[in-house]
């Protein structure tokens, strides 16, 4: 790997390496302590974060290394100085580049013009880093995440082009339920497909609450993206019966409940699901900072 921009590059063997140097990491993370000793991190954040900033920078440190954050006061990349020019110049200084963006094609041309490697760290088409702490966090609750059901349910955005990508490589089953007109994207899904039939995996789409059936586990996340202006009764119109509460995680049988955050209380999901037993939520956030490390190291330790 020269960058991480989207998980659809990786072959299966290469994700699966990630997946365990992260479990290795998290076990023992005293024993990469110096693994980015002498290296800077520059993260580029057009969109403001929580658990990205806070996992990377803590993380980086972990590590031994050094962060820098840098904020867009002056809007969107490339208004004030060219994307290529910020990718340029911070390559003369920093080992590598964390970025969050609203376009994907500012994520692509940082890394076209950039020495050091780039890591997407969210941007309007994907979210690999967060798909990785979420395969991680499935490889902890099941000995085989390819015998596993995934299933999705709400708005098909970034988070479920990752997460059918990431599902596809390991060959899992993955069920994507949405209201009509809120799938994901139509190419996606045609890369994804081809992907988990090469791989022994399956990708369904419905907008059937019924296919959930069977899953062990349920993602979903937040209806309303960042920046949507759509007011929340009009919302609620049509994904309603697209929640998740306890009626929804009875009817499927699913044994975990997941979500990236930050979740509308509620809204998609209802309080006893998010706070529950079955849910992974405060795991799959423990575990970006692990698959990012993991990331971190596979990209610039020696």
């Amino acid at each position: 790997m020269q960058h991480l921009l989207t998980l659809q590059n990786l072959s299966q063997q290469e994700l699966v390496q990630l997946l365990t140097l992260a479990r290795t990491i998290k076990a023992d993370p005293r024993a990469y302590r110096h693994a980015l000793a002498g290296k800077s991190v520059v993260m580029l954040f057009e969109k403001p974060s929580l658990r990205t900033r806070v996992s990377f920078d803590i993380g980086i440190n972990k590590l031994g290394g050094h962060c820098l954050y840098l904020d867009q006061q002056n809007g969107q990349l490339g208004q004030r100085e060219s994307v290529a020019d910020f990718a340029s110049n911070l390559s003369c200084w920093a080992d590598a580049i964390v970025a969050r963006t609203y376009s994907h094609q500012t994520i692509e041309e940082l890394a076209a013009h950039s020495k050091v490697p780039v890591i997407n760290a969210l941007s309007d088409l994907y979210h690999p880093c967060q798909a990785l702490a979420d395969l991680l966090t499935l490889t902890e609750c099941f000995e085989d995440v390819s015998k596993v059901t995934l299933a999705y349910v709400g708005d098909g955005n970034n988070v479920t082009h990752s997460l059918m990508f990431g599902a596809a490589i390991l060959g899992a089953k993955m069920v994507v339920v949405c209201p009509a007109g809120h799938f994901p994207d139509g190419q996606m899904v045609v890369k994804a497909q081809a992907l988990a039939k090469a791989n022994g995996g399956e990708l369904i789409l419905s907008s059937d609450t019924k296919a959930l059936v069977g899953c062990q586990v349920i993602y979903t996340d937040s209806w309303i993206s960042m920046g949507d202006n759509t007011p929340l009764a009009q919302i609620e119109a049509k994904f309603g019966p697209y929640q998740v509460n306890s009626d929804l995680m009875t009817m499927t049988g699913a044994d975990y409940f997941m979500h990236c955050l930050p979740a509308h209380r509620g809204v998609e999901v209802t309080d006893d699901v998010l706070d529950g037993k079955s849910s992974l939520i405060l795991q799959q956030a423990e575990n970006r900072m692990h698959a990012q490390n993991a990331l971190l190291v596979a990209l610039l330790a020696q």
